[in-house]
């Protein structure tokens, strides 16, 4: 049995591969966005669910440039589901695509690619909150947080944020206590939190 550490580490590099291989920073940047990776792989706390997630900027969102970057993406055949998802209308101000990408190991990893409007109310929040918890948390907590997202039933969603809430800010040490905190913290929808 390897360490969650470990297994962490492996697929880290298997994204970062996979964020060259598919060319995503360079299709955003044709169309004069700014890219930037946030989420679990920028934490190096990635372990058992496949995702990537990118925070892109444009000073105005043009839906159909939006479609020109997904475009390029799409042509490679290991794209094999994409969706697009219009929130410009609510107070996050993005489209949201999730697209599935199935690796050289026919794994299937989601690249999350959200959409913002540069200068919104999320323009910069989850880079920061990344950077955050990147500055604060000890390897103590960091073995936790990848010990509980390996025990998570595949069936159940958890926002990352949750781990790292629970355990850097509240103490959680087991999955048990997870799941009570879970209770006492109920997630609707975006959870702003940085330690």
């Amino acid at each position: 049995m390897h360490s969650y550490s470990d297994i962490s580490f492996r697929n880290q590099e298997k994204a970062y591969k996979i964020i060259e291989k598919t060319g995503v920073i360079d299709a955003w940047k044709s169309i004069g966005a700014e890219i930037n990776l946030v989420g679990s792989l920028k934490m190096g706390l990635l372990v058992t669910r496949k995702d990537i997630d990118f925070h892109i900027y444009t000073p105005s969102i043009v839906i159909s440039d939006s479609f020109r970057a997904m475009a390029k993406l799409a042509e490679d055949n290991d794209f094999v589901r994409v969706e697009y998802i219009n929130a410009i209308d609510t107070e996050e101000k993005c489209i949201e695509w999730h697209a599935w990408y199935r690796d050289d190991e026919n794994e299937l990893w989601q690249l999350d690619m959200i959409h913002i409007l540069a200068g919104s109310k999320y323009d910069g929040y989850f880079e920061r909150m990344a950077q955050r918890i990147n500055e604060v948390i000890t390897s103590e907590q960091r073995n936790i947080i990848l010990k509980l997202k390996y025990e998570t039933p595949e069936s159940e969603k958890i926002i990352g944020v949750e781990y790292y809430k629970a355990v850097i800010k509240d103490g959680v040490k087991t999955f048990q206590e997870f799941r009570e905190w879970r209770k006492d913290n109920p997630s609707n929808g975006i959870i702003e939190w940085i330690p």
